[in-house]
């Protein structure tokens, strides 16, 4: 009995044995196999580990809340765990870590220096931060079932840029459908496509700060107005300039200025400011009267000329030349102590830049941008103010095509207002500024044949006139000289005095055709505002002048380059009480698109400085 019971014991021992061993085994397979990110000799209680939220059938990505342990992973990069909802509105950038925002990074020090222990510049840090895989990454496959994934930091998508990016074509054609429904509820017209091909490869939107920045806010060249400031939004969430090293008084009152604007309160409007015309018209009057009340710009005196302190008054190029003379000679805002300055003014002009040191048929600009750079040393030199914050308080003003490409490096960081303002060269929302391109015939009346024929006497459809730049115009020609008695599409018209016919042409037409040249801008749109005509914008990637004030959709039509064998349709399908809607709300927005040899309350000369002002408001960040 007793040898019996001892066998039976020892058979029970062994099976118990092989019974832990098995379980041991499925607990370890379980672990290893849920969570593939961490060691599987971690013990399941003593860490913690990454848990998939969400419906792992969806077959969208779901982001889950990572816990890193320093000892097991110094390198990783922590992600709230609302990012892991494709709805949450706005990303925020890497960037932000260093701002207070959401986004945390860790990452050692040592990778901060480089081999010669010299401390690397902020954004080669943040490219090396770019290049790091993300764990916990899940995506459902087809049937149902999820693998793990390592996905790149440059793969992340906001919902808006996923939008921007993805086949949007049955939107598009929705939207096409309902052209006449959108009409009549908003009294505006935007027709886009999506680019395909090597257009679509195309570099697009590039913000300010670091690679992961202009990674994330890479867009196609052809956007909608409203996809642009919806992508200031997003650039005023997560790009921010470079932290001051160190604190000065006059940065408490941009903290202020963007306090005050976040909850500014509606004001009485005895402007004559038409709501319909401004995104927000009660922050815009916000901003504007603080601007009014605070900002100080100091002007360096250094440079010589003609390239700098020489404003040229006339011709295409004169938007530049207007600003630095009336801001040189406004006792308002310019101030003569540089500590007590919000923002630093550049004062050289572009055009004069490539007149004095062009060399003709060199296909060249290496000795431009190498005066500019001496220019930029010089000012490193003698002021300390550059260095405080990288540039990011300085701006300059250039109207020249070239000034994209003249200034990208020298001085990315400044606040660029640029009339060539096209998104595949590099414009960056929520930094730079759209400057308005304006043609002034003579200096010396600047508003001379302001205005036109009241719309119940402008009979010509449409109008357009000039030379053959680029490719969009001679396609323009193609299709539509010659073809319809109430489309005046010309190439460029006879000369005469006071350039009459063509003013003429303006003043009579509903719709002025402002096609794109060599260059997305063109002094045409300025030039339409100016003869109370509603402007026809046809440049695909093209940012409209004060796009983060204006609601241009409200004023104008926009038409993608590729729709111009079907303009006259367009144009005649709008309905007649939505064009007299836009022509009144273009003599409204008038205002903010005339030059006064003595500046009046918003003119064209506070609404560029007004949109400085506000960019750098929005982009600062005081040190802590």
């Amino acid at each position: 009995m007793g040898y019996e019971f001892r066998h039976v014991c020892h058979v029970e021992t062994r099976k118990l044995v092989w019974l832990a061993g098995i379980m041991l085994a499925t607990i370890l397979l379980f672990q290893s196999v849920e969570f593939p990110f961490r060691s599987f000799q971690v013990s399941i209680s003593s860490h913690p580990m990454i848990k998939e939220q969400g419906n792992s059938s969806s077959g969208s990505w779901n982001f889950s809340t990572l816990t890193p342990n320093p000892s097991v992973t110094p390198d990783l990069i922590t992600l709230p765990s609302r990012f892991g909802d494709a709805n949450e509105a706005g990303e925020r950038s890497l960037n932000n870590s260093r701002t207070g925002g959401d986004w945390v990074t860790s990452v050692n020090s040592d990778e901060n220096v480089d081999s010669d222990n010299r401390i690397l510049p902020r954004d080669q840090v943040e490219n090396k931060i770019d290049e790091q895989l993300i764990p916990g990454m899940v995506q459902a496959s087809e049937n149902g079932s999820s693998r793990p994934e390592a996905v790149l930091i440059s793969d992340l998508r906001t919902p808006l840029e996923s939008n921007l990016s993805k086949d949007n074509t049955s939107s598009l054609s929705s939207q096409t459908d309902d052209f006449s429904i959108a009409l009549e509820t908003s009294g505006s017209l935007s027709i886009i496509h999506e680019p395909t091909g090597a257009e679509s490869e195309k570099p697009g939107v590039v913000f300010g700060g670091s690679q992961r920045a202009k990674d994330l806010a890479a867009a196609p060249a052809v956007l909608m107005v409203a996809d642009m400031h919806h992508l200031l939004q997003e650039s005023r969430l997560s790009s921010h300039s470079m932290i001051p090293r160190w604190s000065m008084a006059v940065d408490q009152d941009l903290v202020y200025a963007k306090s005050q604007i976040e909850v500014a309160l509606p004001m009485d409007n005895d402007q004559g400011l038409y709501a319909p015309v401004y995104h927000n018209l009660t922050k815009f009057q916000r901003s504007y009267e603080l601007m009014e009340k605070m900002l100080k710009v100091y002007i360096y005196k250094e440079g010589k000329r003609p390239v700098f302190h020489t404003p040229t008054l006339e011709g295409i190029y004169a938007s530049e030349g207007w600003f630095m003379k009336l801001l040189e000679s406004n006792r308002n805002f310019v101030t003569k102590k540089a500590q007590n300055a919000h923002l630093f003014y550049l004062p050289f002009g572009s055009r004069n830049l490539v007149t004095a040191l062009y060399v003709p048929n060199s296909h060249s600009s290496d000795n431009l941008v190498e005066h500019l750079k001496q220019y930029r040393d010089q000012i490193l030199t003698i002021y300390r103010y550059w260095n405080r914050t990288g540039g990011a308080d300085h701006f300059f003003v250039a109207c020249h095509d070239w000034a994209p490409f003249e200034t990208r490096n020298i001085m990315k960081n400044c606040i660029r207002a640029l009339c060539n303002s096209d998104v595949k060269e590099g414009f960056e929302f929520g930094k730079d500024i759209s400057l308005p391109e304006t043609f002034v015939p003579k200096s010396r009346n600047p508003l001379r044949n302001l205005g036109g024929q009241p719309a119940s006497r402008r009979h010509i459809l449409a109008f357009f006139a000039g030379q053959m730049h680029g490719h969009v115009r001679p396609f323009l020609l193609k299709h539509w000289q010659d073809k319809e008695p109430d489309m005046k599409i010309f190439g460029t018209l006879r000369k005469t005095k006071g350039n009459r016919v063509y003013v003429q042409y303006m003043k009579s037409s509903k719709y002025c055709i402002c096609p794109r040249g060599y260059e997305v801008n063109s002094p045409r749109v300025v030039e339409a505002i100016f003869y109370e005509c509603v402007p026809v914008i046809i440049s695909d990637g093209f940012v409209p002048p004060f796009y983060e004030i204006l609601n241009w959709e409200a004023f104008s039509v926009f038409v993608m380059e590729k729709d111009i064998p079907n303009l006259r349709n367009i144009l005649l399908s709008i309905p007649e009480k939505t064009y007299l809607r836009m022509q009144m709300r273009v003599k409204r927005v008038q205002q903010h698109f005339l030059w006064h040899p003595n500046p009046v309350k918003y003119d064209l000369f506070h609404m560029i400085l007004h949109s400085i002002w506000l960019n750098r408001v929005f982009q600062f960040t005081p040190k802590p």
